[in-house]
């Protein structure tokens, strides 16, 4: 059960970065009747004191290391990656994975992960201004810049800034369920899951676009998932001719309507599964893709599981026949 969580910060760490992981973790919300725990949540630095920020500002931190000793997660905040981490860091983040509790960085703070050994032979991320520096630096770590977050076993990383979000949320639907993760997400007033790219430039998880003709067309096709749309037919709904229409939704989108549609309708299956008793096939009706293989197929290229797998992750208790 997660219920411990530590957050170290050095010197010149960020403070939005690290208002992600608190906003998750740190809040009290056990008592609201949503079902929220209530998180040990634990700030901890290797020299207890005053730690500056990259803003100017200073936060007084009472804890040492030994917080993160019996945390069943660490996470380690961004820095400045061109600054030595105390050894003494990498020691903790060390036993932490060697013990099997969750590991995570947000943004940066993948340096630290990769200097400590953590990430050799591990798929991983960072903000994608670092990804090609991460990746020369330490050529044993796989760095996968399209992704918002990344998990190979206990070990999560995550992209920059918001993306720390999403590995907060990815996290908590891991260890407390679907339900527990959407709880909070509310409370956040953010999505409980993005779909796609570090800056959803690939795919769009919300209709979401520069022009309102664009905008009001998103929604219709989110709420006609069931239907099969040609170019030809959205084009003349936004009174654009074909060629037009298709430059013009992948500048908006970064996709191509057949791509960001079957985004929409992975999207869809995913909340079906957590939150139906549905089986397979009738999820494969009812987020448009007609057929249990198409389903299949778009899921394990989005997500890279099955669908039958994702449900008993984040609905271990519902019986596997379906």
């Amino acid at each position: 059960m997660l219920k411990k969580v530590a957050v170290i910060v050095v010197s010149n760490f960020s403070i939005f970065e690290f208002g992600t992981a608190f906003e998750v973790f740190g809040i009290d919300r056990s008592a609201r009747g949503t079902g929220v725990p209530a998180f040990d949540f634990r700030v901890c630095t290797p020299e207890p004191g005053s730690v500056k920020l990259k803003s100017g500002l200073s936060m007084d931190v009472r804890l040492g290391l030994e917080a993160t000793e019996d945390a069943d997660l660490v996470i380690m905040t961004p820095y400045g990656r061109d600054e030595d981490v105390p050894e003494s860091v990498l020691e903790a983040l060390r036993a932490a994975d060697a013990r099997g509790a969750w590991v995570m960085s947000i943004c940066s703070g993948a340096f630290a992960l990769a200097r400590a050994g953590l990430l050799n032979g591990r798929r991983c991320t960072t903000h994608w201004h670092y990804s090609a520096e991460l990746a020369s630096r330490y050529p044993d770590v796989q760095v996968d810049e399209n992704v918002l977050y990344v998990q190979d076993g206990n070990v999560i990383t995550s992209a920059g800034t918001a993306a720390g979000i999403d590995a907060c949320l990815h996290l908590v639907r891991v260890e407390l369920g679907a339900n527990v993760a959407a709880a909070i997400a509310r409370d956040m007033v953010v999505p409980p899951h993005r779909d796609g790219g570090q800056a959803q430039f690939i795919e769009r998880p919300m209709p979401a676009c520069g022009s309102a003709p664009m905008e009001e067309l998103l929604r219709w096709m989110v709420k006609n998932l069931e239907t099969e749309h040609t170019v030809g037919e959205l084009a003349a709904r936004v009174h654009m001719s074909p060629r037009t229409f298709a430059r013009r939704f992948r500048s908006e989108t970064g996709a191509t309507p057949a791509a960001w549609l079957n985004s929409q309708r992975v999207l869809r299956a995913q909340e079906l599964l957590e939150s139906t008793d549905l089986n397979i096939d009738e999820v494969a009706r009812e987020s448009g893709f007609g057929h249990t293989v198409l389903l299949r197929h778009h899921f394990a290229k989005v997500l890279d599981t099955s669908p039958q797998s994702y449900r008993r992750a984040f609905r271990g208790q519902l019986a596997d026949a379906i």
